[in-house]
């Protein structure tokens, strides 16, 4: 989680408007659910099943658009 999410600040631009780009590019980036994923404890039996998961998910999703 080396990279560093940036966004800055438009002239007259609400500060709250501000935060939810933020919050928005954070999530597109993934850095949320890393930081969720981080918190606690996760078995490596439950990381398997999640990679699987998320490689059949994506496996399925491209065999989709190729359509």
């Amino acid at each position: 989680m080396a990279e560093r999410v940036e966004i800055k600040l438009r002239k007259g631009e609400p500060v709250e408007r501000a935060l939810r780009r933020l919050r928005d590019k954070l999530k597109s980036e993934g850095v949320l659910d890393e930081m969720k994923r981080l918190r606690f404890y996760e078995k490596p039996s439950v990381q398997r099943r999640r990679r699987r998961a998320k490689a059949i998910y994506a496996t399925a999703r491209q065999q989709q658009e190729s359509y």
